[in-house]
């Protein structure tokens, strides 16, 4: 019953909820498409790694107070964390989009050198997920939102 009490915990789930359920409605706002997909996807705005770990360290720092070496252990997690969003895991969905044209081109040389007879094996190619890391202004927000959920729901619930 004890994990039912622990509100860094649910305050750091909550963000992630949050912030992959409102990706549908802002991707829907600034690029006029409904995408329900963006829910279990990675990339996008808000992040939600970010809202996750910043609810988190917020949350501990209500909870055990920004003095205590829990909320600094948190705190350096969360930012290796944010800095990994917009640094190793954004340069390797840079570079899936070079891959999947680099794949396209070969494909489209291909059949034009020869026609292949079966066309399934053409259709079988799996492309590389492009949408992997975060623009700054991304996990900004995504920051900003778990900071803003867990005081919410602080004050909410207690």
């Amino acid at each position: 019953m004890e994990l039912f009490l622990n509100f860094p915990l649910w305050a750091a789930l909550t963000a992630i909820v949050f912030a992959q359920g409102v990706k549908v409605p802002i991707a829907l706002v600034f690029t006029k498409e409904f995408r329900p997909d963006l829910v279990f996807s990675t990339g996008g705005m808000p992040s939600s790694h970010s809202a996750a770990v910043a609810a988190l360290t917020t949350a501990v720092g209500i909870v055990e107070g920004v003095a205590s070496t829990v909320f600094a252990v948190s705190c350096i997690f969360s930012v290796i964390i944010m800095f990994d969003a917009t640094g190793v895991r954004r340069q390797a969905g840079e570079q899936a989009i070079v891959l999947n044209k680099l794949i396209r081109d070969f494909q489209l040389f291909v059949d034009e050198a020869k026609n292949w007879p079966h066309k399934e094996d053409y259709e079988k190619r799996q492309e590389l997920k492009e949408l992997l890391g975060h623009q700054p202004i991304e996990v900004f927000f995504g920051g900003l939102t778990g900071i803003a959920v867990a005081l919410i729901l602080h004050t909410v619930l207690y």
